[in-house]
C-alpha cells in the first residue's frame, strides 16, 4: 500500500482552475487609472480650465467619499473576506481522499494532490479525467456510469469496485485493489448557475482486506467450533436451544438441515432426571456459574449417550436465569473401563495405518521417527522401513531446491510456531509427481515420545496440478477467443462498408477509367481481409458453419490429390492409412478440409530437408479414448484423425502457445499465425478435441477427435427441421443451385443496422436495384417505423447485435403482429450463436458479414421469391 501522507504533503493542489483573481486585477486596474489621472493633471495643468479641473476633482471626491462611507457600513468590501474560502481550500487540499471537481461536460476544475498521488499524476498536465481513468475497466466504468446518471438526476451516490491492479504507482500495485468513488453536486451562486460535480476516490484495499480477514477468521472459528471433537450447545432462559454444533448433532442423530433455533429444548435430549440436575444450577444475580455434570443424553432414536457436561449459566441482575453455554464430552459406559490399553492401541494402529494420508513424525533434527503404511507406499524407492529405523532425514523425499523450505518449516515446528504454510514439491526420482506437505508442531510432547518435534502429513496432488494447468490453459484460450471474436465482429462492419462502397463505385466506373484498377485493388484487399476475419471467427468458434454428416474416408480420399500437389517439389512423402468402417461424424465439410490442409502444410514446413507425412484415420472406442489419459476429454466413442511428421518437432516452452492467434515461428511474411488457431476453433466448434504431441528432433503428431454421429437418431430431427417455405433447415437461407439472373425488384425493405456506414451503403445499394428502403438504427426504431408504415413492409433485413434490442428480439416482436413477414439476418457470427434464442420453427434468411452488393441483392431476391 502507499505510505500515509502528512497534511503538509497536500499543501498545494495539483490543479486549480477555480481561483478568483478578478478582484485583485480590478484593484490594480483602478490604481493604474488613478495614477494616470494624477499624471494627466500634472502634465496638462497649464492647459486645463480651472473650472474643469475643479469639476473633475469634485466628481472624484464624491466617488471617494461614497466608497469610504460604503466601506464603513459594510456595503462594499475593500478586500474580499477569504478566511472561510482559504479554510475550505486548505481542508480540500489536505484531504487524504483523491478529490476532483468537474463541470457538467467533465472538464477538470480542481484536483487535489491526493488525487495525483492516487492516479500517478505529478504535474497538472498529467491529470486525467475520471472517464479516461476508469473507462478502461468494466467494473469501474459501470460504477462511473451509474454515478454520472445519478448526478444528472440530482442524486449523490457512492460506489465500490475492484480492479486487478492499482490506478497509479503503488508498492504492491500488481495485486487487486478496491476503490470507493463518491459523487455529489455543488450548487452556489458564487460559482455560477451551472452546477459543479465533486468526486472523491479512495483506495480501500486495506479496509477490504481487513473485512475479508475478519470474515475468514470468523468462518474458521465457526468451522472449528462446529467440528470440534467435543459437543457444544447454547440455550436461552427457558432452556430452548439456539445453537448446537455438528459434532453434538451427529452424536444425538439430529439433522442440522432441518434444525430450527428454538424448536428443541434441553429436556428433549436429556435422559432421566438429568434435566432437574441441569436446572438446579443457578448463578448469583449478575454473575456466572460453571459446573461439571455427569449424566446421560438421549439420542433421537431413543438410545442413551453417556456424557460429561461442562455447564455455564449466567444470571440477570434481578436473579432471573439467563442464557447458558455448555460443552459435552462423551464418556465410557460402566463395564467398558476395564478394557486393556493394548486393545485401544491396536484400534489406533489400525486407524493410523488405514488413513488415506501419509503421516510421519520427526524430531528436532528432521529425522524420521515413525511413519504409517501409506507413507512407506507413497515414497517407496526413496524411504524404506530400514531407512526409518536408521534415522533417515525427511528431506530426502523432496527435491534439492525445496529442501531449504522443508528445513525452515521443521525449524518453525521445533520452535512450536503455529500456522506453518504447506510446501509443494516433487520427489527426486519422479518430477512428474507433485506432493503437498503439511508440517504441524507438537505442542504437548508425551512421555512416550519426548523427542517428537513435528508431525508431517503428505498428500499427492499430481492430478490436481494437471487439472489446474489444463484449466488455466483453457481459460486463456477462451479469453483470447472472446477477444478475437469481438475484434472480428467489429472489423466485419468496416469491411462490409468498404465492399459496398467499392461495388457502388465499380457500377459507375468503366474498365477504361483511370481509377478502375485502384477500385478493383481495394475490393481485392478487402476480400483478403475478410479471409483473415473468418480465420479469427473460426478460432473464436463463432464462424458460420454448415454441418453435414460425413465419412472421413471419403473426405481424406478427396483431399489426397490436393495434398500431393502441396507436397510437390519437396522431399516429403505422403502416406495415408485408412481406418476400416469409420463411424460417421457431423461437421462442416469445407471447414474440416481446411483443418486437414493446414495440419499437412505445417507438417510439410516442419520437414525442410524432407521426410514422411502420415495421415491416419481410425475408430476409437470409449475404452481406447480413456487409454490416452486426456483428462479434459469425455470417455465416449470418437473418430480419430492423426497427422504425423518426423520433422523438427515443437519445443516444450512454446507448446502451450501454438494455438494462440498470430503466434508463429515462421519468418516475417511467411505466415500470419492464424492457421493452427483456426484449426483449434473449427475442431472445438465441431464438438471435437485436438491434442498435439511432439519431441524435438523426432517429429510431431496432431490427434483430432470428433464425436461419433448416430445417424439413426439424427435423420428424423433433421427432417423435422426443414422449413417448407424456404426449402432449408430452420434458420438457414436457401441455397439454390442457380442464382437468379434478375436482381432488381420493387419490394419495400426495412433495413435495420446500428452501424451507420453499413446501413447507408446497404440502403444505397438496394435502392439502385429498384427497392424502396426504409432504414432504422435499432430494433426499437424499427418497431416505430413498422407502426408508421402500418406493416406495409415486404421484408426486413436486420443486424443481429444491436443496442437496446437485438435482431432475434426484433424478430419475435414483429412476428407477433406480422406472422408471415419475411426476415433476413446479417451477422459476422455463426447462425447458431443467435438461433438458439429463437423458437425452433422460426423462418429466416441469413447473410454472413462481410458481404458484397451482389450477395445482398441475391439473398433479398431469393427470400422474396421463396
Amino acid at each position: 500500500m502507499t505510505r500515509p501522507r502528512q497534511a503538509d504533503d497536500y499543501s498545494e493542489p495539483l490543479l486549480d482552475r477555480g481561483g478568483r483573481t478578478g478582484t485583485a486585477l480590478r484593484i490594480i486596474l483602478l490604481a493604474l487609472v488613478l495614477i494616470g489621472a494624477a499624471a494627466a493633471f500634472v502634465v496638462f495643468k497649464s492647459s486645463l480650465d480651472n473650472e474643469m479641473v475643479l469639476g473633475v476633482l469634485g466628481v472624484l471626491a464624491m466617488v471617494g467619499i461614497f466608497f469610504l462611507v460604503s466601506s464603513v457600513i459594510g456595503f462594499i468590501e475593500v478586500m474580499p473576506q477569504r478566511q472561510s474560502d482559504s479554510l475550505a481550500r486548505a481542508f480540500l487540499n489536505s484531504h487524504p481522499d483523491g478529490s476532483l471537481i468537474t463541470d457538467e461536460k467533465g472538464r477538470i476544475v480542481y484536483a487535489n494532490a491526493a488525487y495525483g498521488e492516487l492516479t500517478g499524476a505529478r504535474k497538472s498536465t498529467e491529470v486525467q479525467t475520471l472517464e479516461a481513468l476508469l473507462s478502461r475497466h468494466r467494473e469501474s466504468n459501470e460504477a462511473l456510469y451509474r454515478l454520472s446518471n445519478g448526478l444528472r438526476e440530482g442524486r449523490e451516490g457512492s460506489e465500490e469496485f475492484r480492479l486487478l491492479r492499482s490506478l497509479g504507482p503503488s508498492t504492491n500495485g500488481a495485486g487487486a485493489h478496491w476503490y470507493r468513488l463518491k459523487a455529489r453536486s455543488l450548487h452556489s451562486e458564487e460559482i455560477g448557475r451551472k452546477p459543479l460535480y465533486i468526486w472523491q476516490i479512495s483506495d480501500i484495499t486495506s479496509e477490504r482486506d481487513d473485512q475479508e480477514r475478519f470474515f475468514k477468521e470468523l468462518q474458521n472459528a465457526i468451522d472449528y467450533l462446529d467440528h470440534a471433537p467435543a459437543g457444544f450447545f447454547s440455550a436461552g432462559r427457558k432452556g430452548e436451544i439456539f445453537y448446537l454444533n455438528a459434532t453434538l448433532a451427529e452424536w444425538l442423530g439430529i439433522d442440522l438441515t432441518k434444525f430450527v433455533p428454538g424448536s428443541v429444548t434441553i429436556g428433549d435430549f436429556v435422559a432421566g432426571e438429568g434435566l432437574a440436575l441441569i436446572q438446579s444450577v443457578q448463578a448469583d444475580p449478575g454473575l456466572k456459574k460453571t459446573v461439571t455434570l455427569d449424566l446421560d443424553l438421549k439420542k433421537m432414536n431413543g438410545q442413551s449417550l453417556p456424557a460429561q457436561i461442562v455447564h455455564s449459566v449466567t444470571s440477570m441482575r434481578d436473579g432471573a436465569p439467563g442464557e447458558s453455554r455448555s460443552i459435552v464430552l462423551t464418556r465410557q459406559k460402566s463395564g467398558e473401563s476395564d478394557q486393556s490399553a493394548s486393545a485401544a492401541a491396536m484400534r489406533f494402529t489400525r486407524f493410523f495405518n488405514n488413513t488415506p494420508m501419509a503421516i510421519a513424525s520427526v524430531d528436532g533434527e528432521g529425522r524420521i521417527l515413525r511413519t504409517n503404511a501409506p507413507f512407506l507406499k507413497l515414497f517407496s524407492g526413496i524411504v524404506s522401513r530400514n531407512d526409518v529405523e536408521n534415522g533417515a532425514l525427511l528431506e530426502v523425499i523432496v527435491q534439492d531446491s525445496d529442501k531449504s523450505k522443508l528445513q525452515q518449516a521443521l525449524a518453525a515446528a521445533k520452535d512450536r510456531q503455529g500456522d506453518i504454510p504447506p510446501i509443494d514439491s516433487r520427489t527426486p526420482t519422479d518430477e512428474a509427481r507433485h506432493f503437498r506437505f503439511y508440517v504441524n508442531a507438537v505442542i504437548d510432547q508425551s512421555d512416550e515420545a519426548p523427542e517428537e518435534a513435528a508431525i508431517v502429513y503428505a498428500v499427492e496432488v499430481t492430478e490436481q496440478k494437471a487439472l489446474e494447468a489444463q484449466m488455466a490453459q483453457t481459460q486463456k484460450m477462451n479469453a483470447v477467443g472472446t477477444l478475437a471474436g469481438g475484434i472480428a465482429h467489429d472489423f466485419n462492419n468496416v469491411l462490409t462498408a468498404i465492399l459496398l462502397s467499392s461495388d457502388h463505385l465499380l457500377l459507375q466506373a468503366r474498365p477504361a477509367d483511370p481509377g478502375f484498377a485502384d477500385l478493383m485493388e481495394i475490393k481485392r484487399n478487402a476480400n483478403r481481409a475478410a479471409v483473415l476475419v473468418r480465420q479469427l471467427l473460426a478460432f473464436s468458434r463463432k464462424q458460420t458453419m454448415r454441418p453435414t454428416v460425413l465419412n472421413l474416408t471419403d473426405v481424406v480420399g478427396d483431399l489426397r490429390m490436393l495434398v500431393d500437389r502441396l507436397l510437390s517439389g519437396t522431399n516429403v512423402k505422403l502416406d495415408v492409412e485408412y481406418g476400416r468402417d469409420l463411424w460417421p461424424v457431423k461437421t462442416d465439410l469445407s471447414q474440416f478440409e481446411q483443418v486437414l490442409i493446414n495440419l499437412c502444410v505445417n507438417a510439410r514446413d516442419a520437414m525442410p530437408q524432407g521426410g514422411k507425412l502420415t495421415l491416419r484415420t481410425k475408430n476409437a472406442t470409449a475404452e481406447e479414448v480413456a487409454a490416452f489419459n486426456y483428462s479434459y476429454m469425455p470417455h465416449e466413442d470418437m473418430v480419430l484423425i492423426e497427422v504425423s511428421d518426423n520433422g523438427t518437432g515443437i519445443a516444450p516452452e512454446i507448446m502451450d502457445k501454438i494455438f494462440e492467434p498470430f503466434f508463429t515461428t515462421k519468418e516475417v511474411g511467411k505466415g500470419t499465425g492464424l492457421g493452427l488457431a483456426m484449426v483449434y476453433g473449427i475442431v472445438k466448434q465441431s464438438g471435437g478435441y485436438i491434442q498435439p504431441e511432439s519431441e524435438v528432433g523426432k517429429g510431431t503428431t496432431f490427434r483430432v477427435f470428433l464425436p461419433r454421429h448416430i445417424v439413426e437418431l439424427a435423420v428424423a430431427a433433421e427432417a423435422d427441421a426443414v422449413t417448407p417455405a424456404m426449402g432449408a433447415p430452420a434458420g438457414q437461407a436457401s441455397t439454390p443451385s442457380e442464382q437468379p439472373e434478375d436482381l432488381t425488384g420493387s419490394a419495400v425493405i426495412l433495413l435495420v443496422e446500428d452501424e451507420e456506414a453499413v446501413r447507408r451503403g446497404g440502403k444505397r445499394m438496394l435502392e439502385t436495384r429498384g427497392y424502396t428502403v426504409y432504414e432504422a438504427g435499432s430494433g426499437v426504431e424499427a418497431l416505430d417505423i413498422m407502426d408508421e408504415l402500418e406493416g406495409k413492409v415486404d421484408i426486413v433485413v436486420s443486424d443481429v447485435v444491436m443496442p437496446e434490442m437485438d435482431g432475434p428480439s426484433l424478430l419475435r416482436e414483429l412476428r407477433k403482429n406480422y406472422p408471415d413477414l419475411k426476415f433476413i439476418f446479417v451477422s459476422g457470427y455463426a447462425e447458431d450463436a443467435f438461433a438458439r434464442n429463437l423458437p425452433p420453427d422460426s423462418k429466416f434468411g441469413f447473410l454472413p458479414k462481410p458481404f458484397s452488393l451482389k450477395q445482398l441483392a441475391v439473398v433479398v431476391k431469393e427470400t422474396l421469391d421463396s
